[in-house]
């Protein structure tokens, strides 16, 4: 799969649980990454993008946490 396609998949698979950004980092990315976490801020960004005006209603953040995929 490409990060295009894990992100948004791992997203889907859990959706309505709160991830934070490093266990999404960890699992999306792989855990021998080096860099920041906010590599996710980045393609969630992204990700809302491509879902248009009402990709925030899709994936929510959770201030100091990480993100949440709802319905």
């Amino acid at each position: 799969l490409s990060l295009h396609d894990a992100l948004p998949i791992y997203l889907v698979r859990n959706k309505n649980i709160v991830l934070s950004r490093s266990r999404i980092v960890e699992e999306v990315w792989g855990y021998d990454y080096i860099g920041d976490t906010n590599i996710v801020d980045v393609y969630i960004r992204y990700l809302r993008s491509k879902l248009g005006p009402n990709g925030r209603n899709y994936i929510r953040t959770v201030r100091g946490v990480g993100y949440v995929a709802e319905d």
